[in-house]
């Protein structure tokens, strides 16, 4: 599995529609046969930062996520939004997807 993590930190005044400014983009690279998870958070330290992780199940599916219509037109469209230039990790990970957390679980009354 390819690991992506991407922080982003966005202009102040584009922070409260960043995450409608990517919905198509969010939208379309969870529908690439090869995406495993694609979800977006905002820092609990910076309004104006907001953590991607995403996952996909080969360097290919990788591959062709960066080379499709939609990364190319998110690029330009976030350009504009973001204040600087974000942040990322990129690895190679084991499995294929979450796993359960083997150090804890939810206690039941």
């Amino acid at each position: 599995m390819i690991l992506i993590v991407v922080k982003m930190t966005v202009r102040p005044e584009r922070s409260k529609d960043w995450l409608a400014l990517v919905d198509e983009f969010t939208t379309a690279t969870r529908e690439e046969p090869g995406n495993l998870f694609f979800e977006w958070s905002t820092s609990v330290d910076d309004p104006d930062q907001f953590v991607l992780v995403e996952g996909f199940a080969s360097r290919e599916a990788g591959q062709a996520h960066v080379e499709s219509a939609h990364f190319r037109k998110a690029m330009e469209t976030m350009a504009d939004a973001i204040a600087s230039t974000p942040q990322i990790i990129s690895t190679e990970a084991p499995g294929d997807g979450w796993s359960a957390m083997a150090e804890l679980t939810p206690r039941h009354p």
